[in-house]
């Protein structure tokens, strides 16, 4: 089963996400913020990663910066979800190494489709 880690600051989006990608087939963990999700990641490393720009203590860029370094990191599968939709934030996004992103709010055929965008579908 493939795995994914949703990591949103709202518990709200992890319970619908994790929804989503249990119907999909994703065995899922989640992370409420940056630290939490690098914690994760050091202790087994997910197949996708959906991940949120805004959080306490570490940003969804500053985590990815510091996944796509540690061993294994380059591995994931990180689609960004923000409703941060300026074309330089989806430009900083890709340059700090996601696969795809993707506007909040999102339903089940936008992640699916974002998955597999991203080649982990």
């Amino acid at each position: 089963m493939k795995t994914c880690l949703v990591v949103d600051d709202s518990r709200v989006i992890r319970k619908v996400a994790r929804h989503i990608l249990e119907e999909l087939g994703y065995r899922v963990a989640e992370a409420g913020d940056g630290a939490e999700a690098l914690a994760h990641c050091r202790s087994g490393m997910p197949e996708a990663i959906l991940l949120d720009w805004r959080m306490p203590v570490m940003t969804g860029p500053e985590f990815l910066r510091r996944l796509r370094v540690e061993p294994g990191g380059g591995d994931p599968k990180v689609i960004f979800c923000s409703v941060e939709c300026e074309l330089g934030r989806i430009r900083e996004a890709l340059e700090a190494g996601a696969d795809e992103f993707m506007i909040k709010p999102f339903d089940a055929e936008i992640v699916a489709g974002k998955l597999q965008a991203a080649g982990a579908q």
